[in-house]
């Protein structure tokens, strides 16, 4: 019923997800590869969540 109030995990877990890989990308191009390396690690299981929920959408 109040379903339009909670939004869309999926393009919630996107934001989150875009906003770790864009700080990690700042990171790689000031040549810190380990805060880099800690941030992708932090942001991998966001997007197979991410994955698996548009897969379940994408089910008849």
């Amino acid at each position: 019923m109040f379903g339009w109030f909670s939004g869309d995990k999926t393009e919630k877990l996107r934001k989150k997800y875009l906003k770790i890989y864009q700080k990690a990308i700042e990171y790689q191009r000031n040549g810190n590869i380990r805060k880099y390396s800690e941030l992708i690690d932090e942001a991998e299981p966001l997007r197979k969540e991410i994955e698996a929920l548009e897969q379940e959408k994408a089910k008849p």
